[in-house]
């Protein structure tokens, strides 16, 4: 798992994240931004939806875990207790200090990570000034993303 601001995939959603692209690029372990990314904000608990995306990447032996930089770490807390993860708030992202932690929490390899966060995936909602601003500034660093298609 290289940290940088230029994602080295880019999808839509999480869900064109399936068992057999992760593991055919021998990932083991997602971890996962929360707001924006897996949930809308403020959305108290886990999607149906994404209670399936979780329940086929276990199946194939793909762990989910929370990376946030929610500074509210009850949202985390409750959202990952809901959702049967274990989670990170206030991770600094994209410093190291946060997918270290992580790393060490879970025990994978940064080799067999990756991270998903609002730059990889197109936001949920764009649904105020602010996160319409915040996209915009997003924007170069998802058109320098080399594989736009996905994980192929």
């Amino acid at each position: 798992m290289a940290i940088g601001l230029i994602p080295r995939y880019r999808v839509g959603s999480v869900y064109e994240l399936t068992p057999e692209k992760l593991r055919s690029k021998g990932v083991k372990l997602v971890l996962a931004d929360l707001d924006n990314t897996i949930a809308r904000y403020r959305e108290p608990e886990p999607s149906p939806a994404l209670f399936r995306w979780k329940e086929e990447l276990n199946r194939a032996g793909i762990e989910v875990f929370i990376l946030s930089n929610g500074r509210k770490p009850n949202r985390s807390r409750r959202f990952a207790k809901a959702f049967g993860v274990d989670f990170i708030s206030h991770a600094g992202k994209p410093r190291r200090k946060g997918f270290d932690a992580a790393l060490e929490q879970t025990g994978f390899a940064a080799e067999e990570t990756l991270m998903i966060g609002d730059v990889l995936t197109e936001p949920i909602a764009l649904d105020t000034v602010f996160r319409r601003i915040r996209y915009g500034i997003e924007t170069p660093f998802r058109a320098a993303c080399p594989h736009q298609e996905g994980l192929e």
